[in-house]
């Protein structure tokens, strides 16, 4: 039976949007129990107007402050240790929960996690691993902004952390992994991406070589790597270039009357590249790579987008990540690392 804890007093809409997404999910996850964190007294107000003050499958964890989205990583591990987020963790880290989900401040998050969590050991840094969509499907990308500089080492623990997550939630036999670069030549790139080519090519992952960002949507790769400078780059502007993309649509059938008779004609088809565009769907991104599972929602979710952050933390924590990463890179390890690990 998962256990997820939940962050409730963060994200621009606070606890009565986080209750709201609880509340859909738990007739589909009647195996689930819920630990919602946050003002106990909002939260049970929230609750009972959703009808789940007498749920057995949530359990509300009070928490007096919160951590604000501009604080520093350092004001919240040591001015907010009463906070939702602080709580949350040490749920998971005390072995009461199973998973932690937050739309709160990404580098207090991260912070917590590696102080109180910690890195697996054989990983040096942790990744924020996303999935997001493609012309067949979705693919899994690392890292999306944790890590600015990176070691080709660490690209090469992306590579294997992102291999697992992508066999469990997938269900990818051997993922092809594609590193992000600026061409698909073995000769392109900087010394970074071409050291970390190496290390991938001698290694056991199912390595397709370089891969172009016009590729990726493709479905060229199930796993894509780089670092997390690039990574971010490339997710706010493909963001930004799908949200370009929905105005042109809105503002072309709602001007004058050919529009709105051809927007008509063409509905069917404009609500169906819409749900498969709608970037909520890929809400939860995974910091991969500490030792628990720790789901990071969009800051702006709304119900929808946050029920979908919950449902990663349920099927990661079904899939016990943490346990199967930790024994892959285990037997993966130098045997001086691992005797002294």
């Amino acid at each position: 039976m998962p256990h997820i804890a939940v962050d409730a007093m963060s994200g621009d809409f606070g606890p009565s949007m986080v209750v709201l997404a609880i509340r859909d999910l738990v007739k589909d996850h009647p195996d689930v129990i819920f630990r919602v964190v946050g003002d106990a007294d909002a939260l049970r107000q929230e609750l009972s107007r959703a009808r789940l003050q007498n749920s057995t499958q949530v359990i509300v964890h009070h928490a007096s402050q919160v951590v604000a989205m501009d604080e520093t990583p350092s004001q919240a591990l040591r001015g907010k240790r009463d906070s939702s987020m602080h709580i949350a963790i040490g749920l998971l880290r005390e072995g009461h929960a199973d998973a932690v989900v937050s739309a709160g401040n990404t580098g207090a998050l991260m912070a917590l996690g590696k102080v109180f969590l910690r890195t697996i050991p054989g990983i040096d840094r942790p990744a924020i691993a996303a999935f997001l969509p493609t012309t067949t499907g979705r693919f899994l990308a690392l890292d999306m902004g944790a890590n600015v500089d990176c070691h080709p080492e660490h690209l090469f623990q992306f590579a294997v952390m992102g291999s697992i997550l992508a066999e469990q939630v997938m269900g990818v036999t051997k993922p092809r992994v594609g590193l992000l670069n600026i061409g698909s030549e073995e000769i392109k790139g900087n010394e970074q991406v071409k050291e970390a080519a190496l290390l991938l090519r001698a290694s056991h992952l199912n390595f397709i070589g370089n891969v172009e960002g016009s590729d990726i949507y493709r479905g060229v790769a199930d796993v894509v790597v780089c670092d997390g400078f690039v990574g971010n780059v490339a997710l706010k502007t493909s963001e930004g270039l799908a949200a370009m993309i929905r105005r042109e649509l809105r503002a072309s059938y709602t001007h004058g009357w050919y529009g709105r008779i051809a927007y008509l004609v063409n509905r069917p088809i404009l609500q169906r590249l819409r749900r498969r565009l709608d970037s909520r769907q890929y809400n939860g991104a995974t910091l991969l790579g500490l030792n628990g599972i720790v789901i990071k929602s969009h800051g702006n979710a709304d119900r929808f987008a946050f029920a979908c952050a919950l449902e990663v933390a349920i099927t990661e924590a079904k899939h016990r990540l943490t346990l199967h990463i930790a024994e892959v890179i285990q037997e993966r390890l130098d045997p001086a690392v691992r005797s002294s690990a």
